[in-house]
């Protein structure tokens, strides 16, 4: 069942806020009327904004990680041509990384 969050051609005094309609799945338009009966949220477009916030803190927490993870590429390819690396023969390659598991397990005990 479509469920109209607003609607384009109402204007708000206090908020004069772009608006649009947006039609949701049976499930989400009862988890949208659950939130708002719960007393949590005044309305339907509260719900709405709250995901939209969640998204793009998702989206921030991402282009993070993304970023870190290229950084640690160019910072292990720099140490392979500078020929800082250790060369892990495939039998030890497991007790290695566990190794390296624990000291960055330290290192941010540390830190925090």
């Amino acid at each position: 069942m479509p469920i109209l969050i607003s609607n384009p051609f109402l204007h708000f005094e206090a908020h004069d806020m772009p608006t649009r309609n947006v039609v949701l799945s049976e499930h989400q338009h009862e988890l949208v009327e659950t939130l708002v009966q719960s007393g949590r949220y005044q309305n339907a477009s509260e719900v709405l904004r709250e995901g939209l916030r969640l998204i793009e803190e998702r989206e921030r927490i991402e282009e993070a990680k993304l970023k870190a993870l290229k950084q640690a590429a160019r910072q292990g390819w720099a140490d392979i041509s500078a020929g800082r690396y250790a060369d892990v023969a495939d039998d030890q390659l497991e007790d290695f990384v566990g190794q390296l598991g624990r000291r960055a397990a330290r290192h941010a005990k540390a830190a925090s």
